[in-house]
C-alpha cells in the first residue's frame, strides 16, 4: 500500500509533481531517519546518475535544497524531491524498504528501467 500523495505548493507559485511513490514501510523509515537527524528542513532526493556497469545509477539522499526545476511529491509528511533531468527515467517508479534477515535497506521498482547489472546497483 502507497502513502498518499499530496502535491506541494510553493510560496507563490504551485511546484511540479512527479510520478515517484513511496510506500507506507519507505515513509516511516524516512521519517525515523530524520528524526535521528533532528532536523525538520530535510527532504528525500532521488536522482539518477551516469554510472555502474549498465550505465544509470539511483541516488537517495536527504537534501535541504530546492533546485530550479525540481518535481516534488508529499507522502504523510515526507517530501520527496526528484530534480528535472531524473523525472523521465523515474517515471512511474516506486520506493519500499525492506528489513529482513538477508537484506535491509530501501529498493527502487522502475518500470521505466530497460534492464540492471548482475549486482543490480545500476541500470539502463
Amino acid at each position: 500500500m502507497t502513502a498518499p500523495a499530496n502535491d506541494v505548493k510553493g510560496d507563490a507559485t504551485e511546484l511540479p509533481t512527479h510520478e515517484v511513490n513511496l510506500s507506507d514501510v519507505a515513509a516511516e523509515k524516512v521519517r525515523s531517519l530524520l528524526d535521528q537527524e533532528g532536523r525538520d528542513d530535510l527532504r528525500l532526493r532521488i536522482a539518477v546518475q551516469p554510472g555502474g556497469c549498465s550505465g544509470l545509477i539511483y541516488q537517495l539522499y536527504f537534501d535541504e535544497r530546492m533546485l530550479d526545476g525540481d518535481h516534488v511529491r508529499e507522502f504523510d509528511g515526507v517530501e520527496v524531491i526528484v530534480d528535472k533531468m531524473s523525472v523521465p527515467y523515474l517515471n512511474g517508479a516506486s520506493i519500499d524498504f525492506e528489513d529482513t534477515i538477508s537484506k535491509q535497506g530501501f529498493t527502487i521498482d522502475n518500470p521505466s528501467a530497460g534492464g540492471s547489472c548482475a549486482c543490480g546497483d545500476s541500470f539502463h
